[in-house]
């Protein structure tokens, strides 16, 4: 008689420190292992607390907490299938990242993470004690291997699972997505399995948290590294995988695998998931911003309606003595074709008032930028105060180009609680709006066709707050500007080898100048969801206080 085993892989969306919420999530996925016949429910890393706690996790208080909670689940789930879930760990002084596993009302065995990433979003050093390398555990007739997460990018801490008689290594994670992540992990994974000779399991959760997405795609690999079962990206799924013994050890029957979708819709995706996610998450309903006709607040705008529904998105024109008629026009087709609500309030009055009010202290001083930013600072006073009074979330509407060089007001359109694009370069801009205007998925909850008007689109960029105003005036063409940040912010290049690429070394040289004195824009501006490894947040700190340049080339 064939041996066989059946694992159900729960890749849901745990939200930070909704413990009860979280074991809620874990016990009704455990109903539905058990209804299928399941040896063992396996759920991400992490999953009581939520991923990433932060700092949480050094209070004690909240680790007992969470500890506690994987003991209710453990009794309340005293019959059925083993269960493996995450959660911190205190032992005296010594504080781990754990999965535990469940079975018989009990907590059966303790697995603590051994290898701590400390790159990018993580700091797990600083918050983590690295655990022992720990041997495999029976279930029934087989002996699995639990690496934590980062464990399995480590071949020593598989081949010690193997070397210690796990027959199939399973791994649960909380791996947030950055732009073609995907094939970084699959590669990976391989790796483990063909270093092995075991067949491998990688279980991710999905969802927001702050300025991270956790994309799920959670599959599974025979030997040799074939592809077995593949879940969906992004979505809450839980699906049944079943294995058999063979003469060479055990291997998953093959099941369905979904093919993952380009990275211009992923990135679409995480924009849309981080903003709904932030929004439940944190317990607000609704969300406006300030509609200028232009580009970055029409994608924003229509990421609002996909992530939200439209009924849930107020747009406000603020319209001063520059705004351009095409301008309201634009913004006016945009609301209407989204079917937002959209507010016009002039901004003259206002700044009048202001200019009135200044000018005993300006007298005597030429017009400049601070005459400008007053423009942009009472938008931010009207839209904030719209948000007092209706309890709705402020978006602002800066793209990675321009929070990278400082091109925005503080206090004035970087006022608000959350940015969808902080992590786009503009030409990712005009990219997205052109995929959104030929796509729609069910996953969106705004109307379908092309939403965006070519106008919006096409015309040249501009911050209207003088005459004649383009973004050109003061920075290099976006398609140049964005060839230098993604050298100089994503990749670390020197100013030296993006010379030695074609570009002007004047130009790279105030580039450079504009990313470093706008570090302190950055450090109060909202979060945003993370869609390359270098954003602007846990990904980059740097000092604000800094005069190093770098002088090569």
């Amino acid at each position: 008689m064939t041996e066989k085993l059946r694992l159900t892989l729960a890749q849901l969306n745990p939200t930070v420190g909704d413990m009860a919420g979280n074991i809620a999530k874990a016990q009704e996925a455990h109903a539905q292992a058990a209804l299928a016949g399941s040896d063992m429910l396996v759920l991400p890393e992490m999953f009581v607390t939520g991923y990433q706690a932060q700092d949480l996790v050094m209070r004690p208080a909240f680790t007992l907490d969470a500890m506690a909670h994987v003991e209710m689940l453990a009794k309340a789930c005293n019959t059925g299938p083993t269960i493996g879930i995450g959660a911190p760990l205190l032992e005296g002084d010594m504080l781990y990242n754990a999965y535990f596993i469940l079975r018989g009302g009990e907590i059966v065995a303790t697995l603590r993470k051994h290898e701590l990433p400390n790159t990018h979003v993580f700091d797990e050093v600083r918050l983590f004690d690295s655990g022992p390398l720990a041997g495999p555990y029976s279930l029934g007739n087989v002996r699995i291997g639990n690496p934590i997460c980062e464990d399995a990018w480590h071949p020593d801490v598989s081949e010690a699972l193997a070397e210690s008689g796990a027959e199939i290594l399973v791994v649960p994670n909380g791996s947030p997505y950055y732009r073609n992540k995907f094939d970084r992990r699959i590669s990976a994974m391989v790796s483990r399995v063909i270093e092995n000779d075991l067949p491998l399991v990688y279980l991710n959760m999905v969802g927001g948290q702050d300025d991270q997405v956790f994309d799920g795609g959670s599959f599974v690999l025979n030997r040799g590294g074939r592809l077995a079962m593949q879940m969906p990206l992004f979505d809450e799924a839980i699906a049944h995988v079943d294995f058999e013994r063979g003469a060479d050890g055990w291997e998953a029957l093959e099941g369905e695998k979904i093919v993952h979708v380009d990275e211009w819709e992923q990135d679409y995706r995480v924009m849309t998931q981080g903003l709904r996610d932030y929004m439940a998450k944190t317990g607000f309903k609704k969300v406006l911003l300030g509609l200028s006709g232009g580009i970055d607040s029409a994608i924003v705008a229509t990421i609002a309606a996909d992530a939200l529904g439209p009924e849930n998105v107020r747009c406000v024109m603020l319209p001063s003595e520059y705004t351009a008629q095409s301008s309201l026009d634009d913004a006016a087709e945009l609301a209407a074709n989204l079917g937002v609500k959209l507010d016009t309030i002039s901004i003259a009055e206002s700044r009048a008032a202001v200019t009135n009010t200044l000018a005993p202290l300006f007298e005597g001083t030429k017009p400049d930028v601070t005459e400008e930013n007053i423009q942009s600072r009472l938008r931010g006073l009207l839209l904030m105060s719209l948000s007092n009074k209706f309890g709705e979330m402020l978006l602002t509407t800066g793209n990675k180009s321009e929070v990278a060089v400082g091109y925005a007001t503080i206090y004035g359109d970087m006022a608000g609680g959350y940015n969808p694009i902080k992590d786009l370069y503009k030409m990712r801009v005009f990219e997205s709006c052109r995929w959104r205007n030929s796509n729609h998925r069910d996953w969106m909850m705004g109307p379908k066709g092309a939403v965006i008007p070519v106008n919006i689109i096409e015309k040249p960029p501009s911050a209207e707050l003088r005459d004649d105003q383009k973004d050109s005036d003061s920075l290099p063409d976006y398609a140049v500007l964005d060839g230098i940040l993604e050298l100089l912010v994503d990749q670390d290049l020197s100013v030296a080898e993006i010379v030695s690429l074609g570009f002007d070394r004047a130009v790279v040289k105030r580039i450079e100048h504009l990313v470093y004195i706008s570090e302190y824009k950055r450090f109060q501006s909202a979060p945003g969801p993370r869609l390359t490894h270098k954003a602007f947040w846990l990904d980059r700190r740097y000092p604000i206080a800094n005069r190093w340049r770098d002088t090569s080339g």
